[in-house]
């Protein structure tokens, strides 16, 4: 790896916000995978299922939105969830072209099994910190992501 002007590579990449994120995402992805493996799920799709338990109907582009991913993304995660019998699609009331999607009771089912798992990952993700400064590490975290949202190729609605 090339050195940068203090001679330390890794100096020059943990300076910069963008790696860090994306390193500090890779290990939480690795934790989820580790704590949740039995289940099958990943963290896109028990993110997908948590909104649709706190919010069951939406149709496919407010899930979208309200995860922060793509449509397309969402219709394929969707269809995979459905295909796995723990989501269901139905078109809108006032619209047949909009689908509504609702957890299924194996899908609730999962959700309650998982959560704690999920949690687990979530918690090792940042054991290092105390615990007023994750508190303060995620009040950070939304006051970034509110701040930038809008440049996010989904924008979160929180």
């Amino acid at each position: 790896m090339p050195r940068g002007p203090t001679g330390d590579p890794w100096h020059n990449l943990a300076s910069r916000p963008g790696f860090l994120i994306r390193r500090l995402h890779q290990i939480h992805l690795a934790l989820f995978a580790e704590e949740c493996a039995a289940f099958g799920v990943t963290p896109v799709q028990f993110s997908l299922l948590s909104v649709l338990a706190a919010q069951p109907g939406l149709d496919q582009t407010a899930l979208a939105f309200a995860v922060g991913v793509d449509r397309a993304t969402t219709a394929n995660v969707v269809a995979r969830l459905e295909k796995r019998a723990l989501l269901g699609r139905r078109s809108g009331t006032t619209d047949k072209r909009v689908k509504q999607v609702e957890l299924t009771a194996a899908g609730h089912r999962l959700l309650a099994r998982i959560d704690s798992h999920a949690k687990r990952a979530h918690e090792r993700t940042m054991e290092t910190l105390r615990p007023a400064e994750r508190a303060q590490f995620v009040a950070v975290l939304r006051r970034l992501v509110d701040a930038g949202n809008a440049h996010g190729r989904a924008p979160l609605l929180l």
